[in-house]
């Protein structure tokens, strides 16, 4: 048995969870933050047999789409002055862990 935590865009995560739930994927959601752009993130948990790992990556990756935004940045160029230009940045996609479980217990 298999455990995957599968950090996705707030974007993304309907489609992801609807995705898993229809292909009898049982999942928890959890409501998370990224730090580099401190956007909010749904970390999905879901436990599964080890010959349904590459289903569920493949939906993952299917329903996470990655995109370029432009977010503001600040520089500081002297003492007290700062000026704001955009950057552009890749959001989007998913981060996957795939862990092995040692012992499942449904109570």
């Amino acid at each position: 048995m298999k455990l995957i935590l599968a950090i996705v865009s707030n974007d993304d995560s309907s489609a992801v969870s609807s995705a898993l739930t229809k292909s009898g994927f049982s999942i928890t959601r959890l409501a998370t933050t990224g730090g580099f752009l401190r956007a909010g993130n749904t970390t999905m948990i879901v436990g599964c047999e080890d010959e349904k790992v590459d289903k569920a990556i493949e939906l993952i990756g299917s329903e996470s789409k990655r995109r370029t935004e432009i977010v503001p940045s600040t520089a500081s160029y002297d003492i007290g002055r700062y000026a704001s230009f955009p950057v552009e940045v890749q959001v989007g996609g998913a981060t996957i862990f795939v862990m092995d479980v040692e012992q499942f217990i449904k109570l």
